[in-house]
């Protein structure tokens, strides 16, 4: 399998990483934040990281923390762009900022492939990146993710792209998209990122290697003749020649399928990768 990058982009760099840890640069602003994805040595030295950087995100637990100011006066809240695209990046207590840098190979992807008449899906839309990439193009979009202040966040980028009409759909992403199966729907552009694993609204539990084909049918089902979908996942337990096999029952041979390896490259030159990138079309 193939790495996938995304190319040049000036607002974003991946400065260093090693130690479980990443270097990041946004905008101006630098982090440091836990990443055990970057289990090799670093290139610089924790000293020069610190130097550079002006937050540095604390674990307290597996999943929540603090940021530690390491240089004063400036914002934890700023703006990033991606071409026309603008991004509202907050330090949240759980390492995020709002953001996937990673993303943008597939914000190039729908752009290059998506025409303005489209109908676009985003399931585990999150702050909406790849909504506001299709609604750039003209598409019409539909956002959905279960989390009202998720939603929100997205609503707030699309705002600041100066774009509009993307329809929020607060909802689990499974059901909604079934629900749109029966009513007979079509997308012709469809991306889903869904969680390795974790707890749905009713404290259902959530495996993506359980739920994968069912995702995969139903997402397939809501593709016109000449759509594409896009899957990112995460779990080790679902191997890539897993995905292949159900990607090719649900295709029928009729589509290509491409799974590769979605990751970033540090400025040194070393690799993190993230997980495997599905692309059906």
């Amino acid at each position: 399998m193939a790495r996938i990058f995304t190319s040049n982009w000036k607002d974003y760099e991946l400065i260093d990483a090693g130690n479980d840890l990443k270097l990041e640069r946004w905008g101006k602003i630098i982090t440091i934040r836990p990443d055990r994805n970057a289990y090799f040595t670093p290139q610089l030295s924790m000293g020069e990281w610190k130097e550079k950087a002006h937050f540095e995100f604390k674990e307290i637990t597996r999943n929540k923390g603090e940021w530690k100011v390491l240089k004063n006066d400036v914002p934890q809240e700023w703006q990033l762009s991606f071409k026309s695209l603008v991004f509202n990046i907050k330090l949240t207590q759980f390492k995020h900022v709002g953001l996937f840098p990673e993303q943008a190979v597939n914000w190039e992807f729908i752009q290059d492939n998506l025409k303005p008449e489209g109908r676009f899906l985003n399931l585990f839309g999150y702050t909406g990146g790849a909504s506001i990439a299709a609604r750039a193009v003209g598409a019409d979009v539909f956002h959905c993710d279960s989390v009202k202040q998720i939603n929100a966040w997205a609503k707030e980028n699309m705002e600041s792209s100066n774009l509009n009409d993307i329809h929020w759909v607060h909802d689990d992403a499974l059901k909604f998209a079934q629900r749109e199966l029966k009513r007979g729907n079509k997308y012709d552009g469809i991306i889903m990122d869904p969680p390795a694993f974790g707890l749905g609204a009713k404290k259902e539990r959530w495996k993506i290697e359980d739920k994968f084909a069912e995702l995969l049918e139903t997402t397939m089902g809501l593709l016109s003749n000449d759509g594409f979908l896009i899957a990112n996942t995460y779990s080790p337990r679902l191997k890539a020649k897993q995905i292949n096999e159900i990607a090719k029952q649900y295709t029928g041979g009729k589509r290509k399928v491409e799974v590769n390896v979605l990751a970033n490259k540090t400025t040194s030159g070393k690799f993190i990768e993230y997980g495997d990138l599905t692309r059906i079309y």
